[in-house]
This record gives structure tokens, sequence and C-alpha cells, in this order.
């Protein structure tokens, strides 16, 4: 006689796509709650290390932030990023996607939630933000600025081009 898992037995998942202006208060408003969310990702701005469409980040509660951290902001009403905190100066906040070159600015109280860690590449496994990996990553990267253009630039036109973002099954890839 044999078992059934209880994969066998789950519903499909559905998938609907919405403005980030209509999600996020959403989000936001679990979070308030006190629960931690997580979500799909969207956007090349967090390059080279997170995709598009193929990664999930954690969030929860915004505190005890600092330089470094990922950290959801809503920039202007309505607008809401997942960057790194470049600088804090105050109540003035830098933040900057690893995949842009651009800065965007804020105010302490424009966080909306903070990062626990990534689901990266289909696996199980959380990379923490706390933890060595993400810590090294960090490191290395942000001291890259200056050369950031020319190694996001071969990372699109060359490695992207060889090595194809795996998305998860059943996912295509936005235009």
């Amino acid at each position: 006689m044999s078992q059934n898992t209880s994969r066998d037995h789950m519903p499909k998942m559905k998938s609907m796509q919405m403005e980030n202006s209509l999600f996020f208060p959403i989000v936001i408003e679990e979070i308030k709650k006190g629960h931690t969310v997580t979500i799909n990702l969207r956007g090349d701005s967090m390059r080279p290390f997170l995709e598009s469409q193929r990664d999930k980040a954690i969030l929860t509660s915004p505190q005890n932030l600092k330089v470094g951290d990922p950290v959801l902001a809503e920039v202007e009403p309505g607008h809401y990023v997942l960057h790194r905190i470049i600088s804090i100066k105050g109540e003035n906040v830098t933040l900057m996607g690893d995949g842009n070159l651009g800065c965007e600015h804020c105010k302490l109280k424009d966080f909306r939630a903070g990062v626990v860690g990534f689901y990266r590449k289909g696996r199980t496994k959380l990379d923490r933000i706390d933890g060595t990996k993400w810590k090294v990553y960090s490191w290395f990267w942000t001291r890259l600025r200056p050369i950031r253009r020319y190694l996001l630039a071969a990372y699109r036109r060359i490695w992207l081009k060889i090595f194809k973002v795996k998305l998860p099954e059943g996912i295509q890839k936005l235009k």
C-alpha cells in the first residue's frame, strides 16, 4: 500500500500580478500585524545577485537597519523600491539597487520593511543577510561602485547570453 504525499493533494498555485502601488500596501499591512511576508522579486535593479521572477525576498518589520542592508522603502508616494542602504545621515537615507548606477533618497520614516534574506535560484535554503555569504558579497560589490557600470554591462551583454537565467517552472519572463 502506498501513501500519498501532501504534495499530491496540494492545489496548483496561481500567480497574478498587480501594480506595486496596490501590492505593497497589502504587504506592509501584514508586516505591521507582525507577520513576515515572502515576495517574488520583479525588476533588474538588484542584479547580478538577485534576478527578476526567479528569486524571493523575506520581508519583516524594519528594525535596526544599517548601511549595507536591503530595505523596502517608499521613495515617493506609491513608489516602492527594494534596494540597499548606501548611507544614513540623520534622517536622510540614500538607497541604491545593486544593478543600478543612480541612487534614490528617502527618510528613515519611509522604510516599510527590512529583509531577512533571499531564496535564490529556486533553492529552499535561505541566504540570510546576516550570513557570511551575503556579507562577503555585499562588502565586495559595494566597493566596486567605481567600475560597476562596466561589470553590469559585461553581465548583461555576455554572462546572461551564455548562462540564461532559469525561471521556476511555469513562469515566463515579463516583457
